[in-house]
């Protein structure tokens, strides 16, 4: 395989990875749970740098999930006392902990591949260097195959809890009703972000990672309200910014984990304005329709209060509702098309008459 294809490939895989529990993070109002667990996991990574003298020691990964874990128990801890709120307790504890890791690393690891720069950015251009042998046997990037056994593990665990992750994320109490735990349910999940974040560590920097862990998983939660889906849009998006990002950083020569941020980013932003159902112009063009139709109820049963009466040709005079309403021109335009389309209003030159279907809307509005 060409270096390009690996560098996308690793992108693609570790996309996935990340995407698939920042769904549950997501849909748990735990998104920024993620940059503290990304950050902080730096020191149990160091702890276990120190005890082990191996950066390719397997207790580097235990040493990041107890740090994650030790971070998340903090962030509830803090919380529980109602002195401070959860984004508060992030905030005061996962720059504590990321801080002693950069000290300790400054201070006695500073001629180890652990810096700080690493750390913040990553950089996917050079794991294709970092090459798995085994039996003299070169069979492709370390950094493959690290995320792709922490995809896999991602899977499995999805899919073995799915039901229960589902079923406390959406309603703690009923699951532990019916005898489910949501505190091991919880702790779990915190666990395997923080596996996952210290796979794609070196990879791709802390930063990519909530991004990766985030962007797409939102992106996904505004196009669809099905949790299969959800996690289905999750990763084809993270997948889709992984590869276009590189290129964007190919064809610009800057940095690639940048721009993949930055193409979680744009399709962010374009789900946002444009998403079928929660899209900001969908939201707006929703809350218009919502106006009119107000409207048109409001001059249904205005018309029925007034109906017979000897003021009825002054209030069902085109112009009173301009000058008592004080509706605008357009706006009024909108309003009767609207209410003759439906068939609940007539006019006749400048003067306004409810239909018979008009008159049993404008009754049955004043009823509601």
């Amino acid at each position: 395989m060409s270096p390009q294809f690996e560098i996308q490939l690793i992108a693609v895989v570790v996309a996935v990875a990340c995407a698939l529990p920042g769904v549950f993070l997501v849909l748990r109002r735990m998104a920024m749970m993620s940059d503290a667990i990304s950050h902080s996991i730096l020191l149990g990574i160091v702890l276990a740098f120190f005890v082990t003298k191996d950066l390719t020691s397997p207790l580097l990964v235990l040493g990041a999930a107890l740090t994650g874990v030790l971070t998340v128990s903090l962030v509830e801890l803090l919380n529980r006392t109602r002195l401070v709120q959860e984004d508060t307790s992030i905030g005061l504890v996962f720059p504590l902990l990321f801080s002693i890791g950069v000290i300790l690393i400054s201070r006695h690891a500073g001629d180890v591949h652990l810096d700080t720069d690493a750390v913040l950015l990553g950089e996917l251009a050079f794991a294709p260097f970092d090459r798995l042998i085994i039996f003299n046997t070169d069979i492709g990037p370390k950094s493959l195959y690290v995320m792709g056994s922490i995809l896999l593990l991602n899977i499995i665990f999805i899919l073995i809890l799915y039901k229960e992750l589902k079923l406390a994320t959406f309603d703690k109490g009923l699951a532990a009703v019916l005898g489910f735990s949501p505190w091991i349910i919880h702790y779990g999940l915190m666990s395997l972000v923080s596996i996952t974040a210290v796979g794609a560590f070196d990879a791709v920097g802390s930063i990519l990672v909530v991004a990766f862990i985030i962007g797409p998983p939102v992106s996904a939660y505004l196009l669809t309200e099905k949790l299969s889906f959800m996690l289905l849009l999750s990763t084809i998006i993270g997948a889709i910014a992984a590869v276009s990002g590189y290129w964007m950083a190919h064809f610009l020569d800057t940095s690639i984990a940048g721009s993949i941020a930055s193409m979680i980013g744009i399709t962010f932003s374009m789900v946002y304005l444009f998403a079928p159902d929660k899209g900001l112009i969908a939201l707006a063009r929703h809350r218009t329709k919502q106006r009119i139709e107000f409207a048109v109820e409001m001059l249904l049963v205005h018309l029925l209060n007034h109906e017979g009466l000897p003021e009825a040709e002054r209030e069902c005079h085109r112009n009173h509702l301009y000058d008592h309403l004080h509706w605008e021109e357009d706006f009024i335009r909108k309003i009767l098309k609207n209410g003759e389309k439906k068939m609940w209003l007539r006019s006749e030159g400048d003067l306004l008459y409810l239909t018979e279907k008009g008159r049993a809307m404008a009754q049955e509005s004043m009823i509601t």
